[in-house]
């Protein structure tokens, strides 16, 4: 009877040591742990028995990846975590990892990610998420049990979101959030400035706990300048919002100011322009971003300019003998 109790602690240990290494663990980590779970209905039991405990603990404990890597790699259980084993084997099994990483299990991880100008990036969430950031941009994810959180900084990223119907995903961005179950999304905060474009799903956009919620469908953009009370809501086109992610900017209509702090985000040599007149001259068509003097005579196509160098980047001006 002993050595069996001996071995069952052994197991919750065991369980307990693996929750707290997926926290930092990569693939390998995570093929490793489903082995050694699907290895036996001991383990299986040790584990789940682990993480009763933990719900314990508090209704605030985080999800753990651990707990992800489970759901994502093994059929529903057969099995609801109950106290398989004595009280004083969980226990200790708690114990050890609050032991051996009080942080990871009392609070959750917040992951601070950003890209360079003219770098992007793509993420896959621990949730099974997907965003890719445009260049740029800064933000912070936040993947606790009730919610999964963003903190947007500066930048722009579209979200594919994995559906959790009971883990909202929300975006802090300014003075707004968006929150959605999930969908996929173009969220750009620049300055003050915030568009929300939806491509598939439903978004809710509000202000504040109490604020007025905007619920964006599919071609549907949201545009709102933090401290204004107004906020537009518009059909959107996907080239427009989208085309960043292949490499390509499109513009209707817009003042060449927009255009130059955009293309200011993709090469290092900064582009200014001569006068507040000419700043306000709209663009309209496309920008492939291959190189930026390609970049350059292409934009002098949609719009009379020329390119002067200056120690302080390149001058854009209008051409000789026009007004």
């Amino acid at each position: 009877m002993t050595g069996a109790i001996d071995r069952n602690d052994a197991r919750l240990e065991e369980a307990s040591e693996w929750i707290v290494r997926l926290q930092r663990g990569g693939e390998a980590e995570a093929l490793a742990f489903d082995a050694w779970l699907q290895s036996s209905e001991a383990n299986r039991q040790a584990f789940d028995s682990v993480m009763g405990v933990l719900d314990e603990i508090g209704s605030a404990a985080p999800q753990l990846r651990a707990e992800d890597a489970v759901q994502r790699r093994r059929p529903e259980p057969r099995f609801s975590r109950r106290f398989y084993l004595g009280l004083g084997g969980l226990a200790a099994a708690a114990a050890v990892a609050v032991a051996v990483a009080p942080q990871a299990l009392l609070a959750p991880a917040t992951e601070t990610y950003t890209t360079a100008v003219g770098h992007k990036r793509t993420l896959s969430l621990a949730d099974g998420s997907i965003v890719e950031m445009n260049v740029a941009s800064r933000m912070e994810v936040t993947l606790a049990r009730k919610e999964r959180r963003v903190v947007m900084g500066e930048g722009e990223a579209v979200f594919d979101v994995a559906h959790d119907a009971r883990r909202p995903f929300l975006i802090h961005a300014g003075d707004r959030t968006v929150r959605v179950v999930g969908t996929r999304f173009d969220v750009r905060h620049r300055g003050d400035q915030l568009s929300v474009t939806v491509a598939e799903g439903l978004v809710e956009v509000r202000s504040g706990e109490k604020g007025r919620t905007f619920r964006l469908r599919p071609g549907q953009r949201l545009d709102h300048r933090a401290g204004s009370a107004q906020v537009q809501v518009a059909q959107a086109s996907p080239e427009e919002v989208f085309g960043w992610r292949v490499g390509r900017l499109v513009y209707r209509d817009r003042p060449l100011r927009e255009v130059v702090a955009d293309l200011n985000l993709h090469f290092p040599q900064p582009l200014r322009v001569e006068d507040e007149r000419l700043a306000s001259t709209r663009v309209s068509g496309v920008l492939v971003l291959d190189d930026q003097p390609a970049v350059i005579r292409r934009l002098g196509l949609l719009t009379p300019i020329s390119a002067v160098p200056s120690e302080r980047g390149i001058l854009l001006r209008r051409p000789a003998g026009t007004k």
